[in-house]
């Protein structure tokens, strides 16, 4: 049951961790105008720029600190 336990927490580490980077980069990219690069009334397409770059970016950022952490768990099996 040990074995199901830290599956599960591992899935949920990474849900969690994927989340919370996405709302950040979401929160990051309200600084930039990108409004000025799109055409004029086009408010729901620039929303879903928004909200596609988040996901994009917060996702590759989450991956790359689970990685590390995974990657940094394991350097003790070196010595």
């Amino acid at each position: 049951m040990e074995l199901y336990e830290a599956i599960g927490q591992e899935a949920l580490l990474g849900i969690l961790s994927h989340l919370f980077f996405i709302a950040i980069t979401f929160y990051a990219l309200q600084a930039f105008m990108v409004d000025k690069l799109f055409k004029k009334n086009r408010v729901f397409q620039i929303q879903l720029i928004y909200i596609l770059l988040s996901i994009v970016i917060g996702s590759a950022v989450s991956n790359f600190f689970l990685q590390i952490s995974s990657w940094s768990g394991k350097l003790p099996y070196l010595f």
